[in-house]
């Protein structure tokens, strides 16, 4: 059975999901960031690029936020594109089309005829800013409910793949259809399975007030404005993950126990009972075992229970998972002993891309299969494991004859290693620093620069290294002595710990 562990402490709140005792998903909060993702703006168009097909809005952050063509909502599109035909038509005493609709169909999308600099635009963060690049922004809204999620304009019904009887499936979409305005679409999630019509309109109803608030934000906010945000984190992993397969949620604090509660009681009352207070010792975390889990969410490398393993290595452009056999033989044919480490590092991705949070192009590298049938296997099987225990979406290509699955996954937010780690200022993100040979030879270089400059006796102190003033000393120091001849000087080494390996002075006396 799953449980959600919530360690709270006045400078971080820590969410963990657990199948089993083993860590499923984690979340942080800390109180000196904020949370960008499904918040509203009241936004300025800075910048309108036809080129690429996409704006930048201004909405108060460091960076301005882009938003995309593809991100615009058909009927935003369609009004503003009819607006400008329609001063275009009366400027050159054209015709007019009988529909603006109709005459905005007949020409090509562009967003430079759909968006202009300096006018204010509602916009919604779609994902969190990442690296360099400022957030990525839509006006295809989404509001999340406990059971349904509003497209307050996009006229279209969604419902989960995961409720898969037909009755309940028509139920469900006409009890939504029913209440929704026109003009209005929802998403109806796995949640909705079972409940009666009164929860169903209760939460309708619920994001329906809120689409008015924001909209009456929109009117009367300053440009830059934040209109709106979803609710805490924490309680938004309780509204998204709290189901019947949760057999509780622990709590460290008095104070946040008693907020869970109020808020299950609230959306979901028959789930009140699930919420504990843990007071410990040992803390929380460690009681569990989570703190060495997350350490090793952290690491390249994840070991298999068969012995083999995965090496998963993150670039801006993709991800890399690489599926070693290791020390597992197993004790059947080879081509079975490849497709039992396959299906089980396939599982095991599927676990780790939503511990990391990993999104975006994902490319796994398995152990290749020579048999067309183990390919198509383990394809049905990492796309029946991901549609059944992520519930992020994600588009799976079939697997190549090179062993190779090209894949999506829906970005959401920062990854694991973005939220709990930082650039090395040593190697600067490159995983490996210069060998101490290849920073010896920078030096001498340098020391000689410096030597012809000055062309004067004296003397010169170089401050390195130790592991650089090792490999000078046993292996080029003759090269300090023709140095030292050649420019009629001393040349003084002195090392200092405190300093890396690339780093080093010249200094003249």
């Amino acid at each position: 059975m799953k449980k959600i562990l919530i360690n709270e402490s006045t400078w971080q709140t820590r969410i963990a999901i657990t199948d089993q005792d083993r860590l499923e998903n984690i979340y942080f909060r800390t109180h000196a960031s904020q949370n960008l993702e499904r918040s509203y703006f009241k936004g300025i168009v800075s910048k309108v690029l036809p080129g690429i097909q996409t704006a930048f809005v201004n909405i108060g952050q460091e960076k301005a936020g882009f938003l995309h063509i593809s991100e615009i909502d058909r009927e935003l599109a369609i009004k503003r594109m009819s607006e400008q035909l329609e001063e275009l038509e009366e400027t050159e005493h054209v015709e007019k089309h009988s529909e603006k609709g109709e005459s905005a169909h007949k020409h090509e999308i562009d967003i430079s005829k759909i968006l202009k600099e300096g006018e204010p635009i509602l916009v919604q963060v779609s994902k969190e800013p990442v690296y360099k690049k400022g957030a990525k922004l839509t006006t295809c809204f989404t509001l999340p409910g406990r059971f349904l999620v509003l497209m307050p304009n996009i006229p279209r019904i969604g419902i989960s793949k995961k409720i898969e009887d037909r009755e309940e499936r028509q139920r469900l979409r006409d009890l939504v259809v029913k209440g929704l305005p026109e003009g209005m679409g929802a998403i109806i999630r796995t949640s909705s399975s079972g409940k009666d019509e009164r929860e169903i309109i209760q939460d309708l109803s619920y994001l329906l007030d809120t689409w008015e608030v924001i909209m009456q934000r929109y009117r009367e906010s300053k440009p830059h404005e934040k209109l709106y945000e979803d609710i805490d984190l924490t309680l938004q992993i309780i509204r998204d993950y709290l189901d019947n397969d949760v057999e509780m949620v622990v709590c460290d604090t008095p104070e946040m126990q008693n907020k869970i509660y109020k808020f299950i009681k609230h959306i979901a009352p028959e789930h009140g009972h699930k919420v504990v207070f843990y007071e410990g010792p040992p803390a929380l975390f460690e009681k569990y075992n989570l703190e060495r889990q997350i350490t090793q969410a952290l690491e390249k490398k994840v070991y298999l229970k068969s012995g083999g393993s995965l090496i998963i290595e993150t670039t801006e452009a993709m991800t890399v998972i690489d599926v070693n056999t290791g020390r597992y033989i197993g004790q059947s044919r080879l081509e079975d002993t490849i497709l039992k480490t396959n299906l089980e590092a396939a599982e095991e991705v599927v676990r780790q891309l939503r511990l990391r949070n990993i999104g975006g192009l994902i490319v796994i590298d398995f152990i290749d299969m020579a048999s067309a049938a183990h390919r198509q296997r383990l394809y049905k099987f990492l796309e029946k494991t991901l549609k059944e225990l992520d519930k992020f979406q994600s588009v799976v290509l079939k697997v190549s004859e090179f062993g190779l699955v090209q894949m999506t996954r829906k970005r959401s937010g920062k990854t694991l290693i973005q939220q709990m780690m930082q650039t090395c200022q040593t190697c600067h993100g490159m995983g490996s620093i210069n060998s101490a040979q290849t920073e010896a030879f920078a030096i001498l270089r340098a020391l000689r620069t410096e030597l012809e400059r000055k062309r004067s006796g004296g003397s010169i102190t170089v401050t390195i290294h130790p592991s650089v003033l090792e490999y000078i000393t046993s292996t080029e120091y003759n090269s300090i002595l023709q140095l030292e001849k050649l420019y009629r000087c001393k040349i003084i080494l002195v090392t200092h710990e405190q300093i890396s390996r690339a780093t080093y002075t010249i200094t003249t006396g």
